[in-house]
């Protein structure tokens, strides 16, 4: 490792730690010549493989901006984005490839994006898989009802009484 300060190729680490729920590895480093320190990170690096075969290093940001437009309109936070985004990084990572097909992507994104908004799925998915016809729709509505017609009913919540009495106030007279 050189130092970023005077060039020198012998530098000493002196901490490493953990970083980002273990993607990164940060380390204090300190030069053997000038003295001065410095930290590096170390993250695997995680390449996407496009239709025609060129290569990108994956962004995170990139899978958000393109989830982003499916959920335009719809009661979807920066925040849901960015989980979204995480999530999707966290299963490609799982993987453990170094090099992940575009279409793995697409896939990593649906079924979060199910769970977030069913809506902007429908959006998403008709670009993803290239729905040609009202009949594709169809069919992918009729799953999602399918699914959800499959999910276990939810528990019944308590059921509402009457209020608690005002205690705050002293009776009439």
């Amino acid at each position: 490792m050189h130092c970023p300060y005077c060039q020198h190729t012998d530098t000493r680490v002196l901490d490493s730690r953990v970083a980002d729920d273990g993607a990164q590895i940060r380390r204090r480093r300190a030069c053997q010549d000038c003295e001065r320190r410095f930290t590096t990170v170390e993250q695997i690096q995680l390449a996407v493989v496009k239709r025609s075969g060129a290569t990108e290093p994956f962004n995170r940001d990139k899978v958000v901006d393109g989830v982003r437009k499916a959920c335009k309109g719809r009661p979807v936070t920066d925040a849901d984005l960015a989980r979204l985004g995480q999530l999707v990084e966290t299963e490609l990572r799982a993987g453990g490839a170094a090099y992940v097909p575009a279409d793995e992507v697409g896939l990593a994104v649906l079924e979060p994006l199910r769970s977030l908004d069913q809506v902007a799925y429908l959006r998403f998915a008709s670009v993803y898989k290239a729905f040609s016809s009202v009949d594709d729709f169809a069919d992918e509505v009729a799953a999602l009802m399918a699914e959800r017609a499959e999910a276990p009913a939810q528990p019944p919540g308590p059921e509402p009484g009457p209020e608690p009495a005002d205690r705050t106030r002293s009776p009439a007279p």
